[in-house]
């Protein structure tokens, strides 16, 4: 069985999202969701969540296409999630370049082989967590 894994802050879950997991389960049969820590969510979006990291766990677990939702690392670019979850595929939003760029990079360094698939947008111009719920100050 095929094993995807996602990464995302996910600070409360719009259409974009369920896009986004609908697209990635297609690569496999088992979907795993790494949650952001607060230093994801300060390294790749420059902004804190509104929502404790338990709160948004618990909304990623809910959706139909999800099977697992993780914490992701706490130390950035560690990627310890990767080598528990050993995934076949990950699956990146069409806005994680610089997540993407330090997978590269992490991966190369492992000698770790995984296939990486960039998904669509999904009306990015309407969903995009940003243009949804302002920056806050948040907590973990």
């Amino acid at each position: 069985m095929a094993k995807v894994l996602v990464f995302g802050i996910f600070d409360g879950i719009h259409p974009g999202h369920i896009n986004f997991f609908k697209q990635a389960k297609k690569y496999g049969d088992i979907l795993v969701v790494a949650v952001g820590q607060l230093s994801a969510s300060k390294k790749f979006k420059n902004k804190l969540p509104k929502r404790s990291l338990k709160e948004r766990a618990k909304l990623v677990r809910e959706v139909p296409y999800v099977t697992k939702a993780v914490q992701g690392d706490r130390e950035q670019g560690s990627y310890h999630v990767i080598e528990k979850e050993k995934p076949d595929v990950i699956c990146l939003g069409y806005d994680q370049e610089k997540l993407e760029e330090d997978l590269q990079r992490w991966l190369k360094k492992k000698n770790i082989h995984v296939l990486i698939k960039r998904l669509e947008p999904h009306e990015p111009q309407k969903y995009h967590t940003s243009l949804i719920s302002p920056p806050s100050a948040g907590r973990s």
